[in-house]
């Protein structure tokens, strides 16, 4: 018996953008490997890809994260 099941319909109003067709889609087509979201909107979904190098720039600035440099350590 499976722990999840894959859910085939997306609900009314979720969104996703596809990383394999660079495309925003209107429920889950893709597997949950190949996307992001869910997103209420299109919109949110349209801009999930600079979301992502927003977010990953300030994981990667910041300094709760990089504590051995700021200490003088080496990695």
């Amino acid at each position: 018996m499976a722990l999840f099941k894959k859910r085939t319909v997306g609900k009314p109003g979720e969104w996703y953008y596809c990383l394999q067709h660079n495309k925003v889609e209107e429920g889950p087509d893709c597997p949950g490997k190949d996307r992001f979201g869910p997103y209420a909107s299109r919109e949110e979904a349209t801009r999930a890809m600079e979301t992502a190098a927003e977010r990953n720039l300030e994981w990667d600035t910041d300094p709760r994260w990089h504590d051995s440099a700021a200490r003088g350590e080496e990695d």
